[in-house]
C-alpha cells in the first residue's frame, strides 16, 4: 500500500464517518440497555404495554436530550 494513501482526504473522510457510525451505535446500545432495564419490568409479550411504551419513549427522549447537553458542554471546553 502506498504510504501517501494513508493521509488522503478520502481516507480521512471515510475514517471520520466510520468513527461517527461507531459512536452512534454505542449511544443507541447504551440508550437501549438503560431504557430497557428501567421500563421493561417483566417478560415482554408480542408488544409492549402502554406504560412500557410511554416509559421507553420518555426515557429515550431524556437520554438524547442529556447526550446533546453533554456534547455541547464538551465542545465548549475545547
Amino acid at each position: 500500500m502506498d504510504p501517501s494513501a494513508l493521509s488522503s482526504p478520502e481516507l480521512q473522510q471515510f475514517l471520520s464517518e466510520e468513527k461517527e457510525r461507531a459512536m452512534l451505535k454505542e449511544v443507541v446500545a447504551k440508550l437501549t440497555s438503560s431504557c430497557w432495564d428501567k421500563c421493561v419490568t417483566g417478560t415482554p409479550g408480542s408488544k409492549f404495554s402502554s406504560s412500557e411504551s410511554n416509559c421507553l419513549a420518555h426515557c429515550a427522549q431524556r437520554y438524547m436530550e442529556m447526550s446533546a447537553i453533554i456534547m455541547k458542554r464538551f465542545q465548549s471546553m475545547h
